[in-house]
């Protein structure tokens, strides 16, 4: 996923990343159990360093993380929201990260392999209910979406007020996928990795092409309870009222839809599937073509058949693609940027790689990626993109640092 790269890396050069990879990860967490630099976040002012880039941007950094994986804010919020994937959600306020964290999972979460806390998110309507989601993996390493309530106190939720909405089981320490986000329609969408292993490996034919489970899919629920039911299913569901198939699935055949996003301009939406050793991609999906969509694993990886005697009927080809043998391992998908100030890159969609410190970015023409660049802007181990309340833009790096894209002066 976006945490460590795919597996089996072909290349010596892979197995070296990994191994420094893994290393940072086993580091991260020896911080974490002794407090990590949690004693001086209240009094921690905004750094002023920054990178520049051609075309007018540059990155900020707003201060470092222990192993960051998310960046979100509530619609109009002033404030950023930074979820630790050791189980930690911060708030940083003026600049400044707040002390107490706003949510401490950590005794429930374990962070073996790819698992940890992987994200949170808010309804649009955060304001007047007070409620808001996340997706860690337990301590037995399985998948859990649950719900919380704020506290009183608006940068503190209340522990107390959790309520399991959705669960699987997760059969391996990998592919957990993770991240869940509110579409335009105001639905929780869920994503989850195929369940692990190489060559989508459980069931009789994998799990990305089966729609009898949750595995390998991109999901569609209302997270509101439906009687006794911990969620309800929109009765618009593309699989809804199909024997045999989960009405929870909105798009299927995915390998670890690690990030995705919408385009908040209605331009749909973007996936970013991680390959498995040959090939990193990035789906579109516009909104027409969204529900019931084949993304095409593990028949394929990005264009390349990966078994041949093998169908994924009408799957969606990706719209860009990056190949393994350069360099990429573990794609992470971004975002169509609607922050105005950044002129240079308005209406693009921006994206990296976690072996590859570099921001990417294209433009959409159709059913194809055109105009595709390379910014000058470095973030080691990229692992998200995020936006603010204010539509800001946000990359973050595993190793710490959360740094916001900014007009160059």
């Amino acid at each position: 996923m976006g945490l460590v790269p795919a597996e089996p890396a072909r290349s010596a050069t892979l197995k070296r990343v990994k191994a420094a990879l893994v290393a940072l990860l086993l580091a991260g967490l020896a911080l974490a159990a002794c407090g990590g630099d949690e004693g001086r976040a209240s009094s921690e002012p905004e750094a002023t360093t920054a990178q520049r880039a051609a075309g007018g941007v540059r990155l900020r950094s707003i201060g470092r993380f222990d192993s960051p994986v998310l960046v979100t804010a509530p619609r109009g919020d002033a404030r950023l929201f930074v979820v630790e994937r050791g189980g930690r959600v911060r708030v940083v306020r003026g600049g400044r990260r707040l002390a107490a964290p706003f949510l401490d999972l950590s005794r429930q979460t374990t962070t073996d392999g790819e698992r940890g806390l992987l994200s949170i998110a808010f309804p649009p309507d955060y304001t007047s209910s007070g409620l808001f989601y996340v997706s860690h993996t337990d301590v037995d390493g399985n998948s859990r979406v649950a719900e919380y309530r704020v506290s009183d106190d608006p940068d503190r939720a209340d522990p107390s007020s959790r309520r399991e909405v959705l669960f699987q089981r997760q059969p391996e320490e990998n592919h957990n996928g993770g991240l869940i986000t509110f579409g335009p329609d105001g639905l929780l969408y869920v994503g989850l990795g195929d369940g692990g292993g190489g060559n989508d490996q459980h069931g009789t034919r994998g799990n990305a092409q089966d729609l009898g489970t949750l595995l390998g899919k991109l999901l569609r629920i209302d997270p509101r309870p439906d009687g006794a039911t911990a969620y309800t299913v929109p009765a618009d569901n593309p699989f809804v009222g199909r024997p045999g198939a989960r009405p929870e699935i909105y798009a299927y055949g995915l390998r670890n839809p690690w990030r995705f996003s919408f385009d908040g301009a209605g331009g749909g939406l973007w996936i970013g599937d991680v390959g498995q050793d040959a090939v990193e991609e990035i789906d579109h999906l516009p909104p027409s073509r969204a529900a019931g969509a084949n993304l095409g694993w593990r028949p394929f990886e990005g264009n390349r058949r990966n078994f041949p005697g093998e169908s994924a009927p009408g799957h969606v080809r990706p719209v860009i693609t990056h190949d393994r043998g350069d360099g990429f391992c573990s794609i992470t998908g971004g975002l169509v940027v609607r922050d105005r100030r950044l002129r240079g890159l308005y209406g693009r969609y921006v994206y990296g790689d976690l072996c590859r410190p570099e921001i990417h970015t294209a433009r959409l023409r159709g059913s194809r990626a055109i105009a595709r660049r390379r910014l000058s802007l470095r973030v080691p181990q990229l692992v998200s993109f995020g936006q603010d309340g204010a539509g800001r833009v946000y990359a973050v790096s595993l190793e710490g640092p959360v740094l916001r894209l900014e007009p160059s002066r």
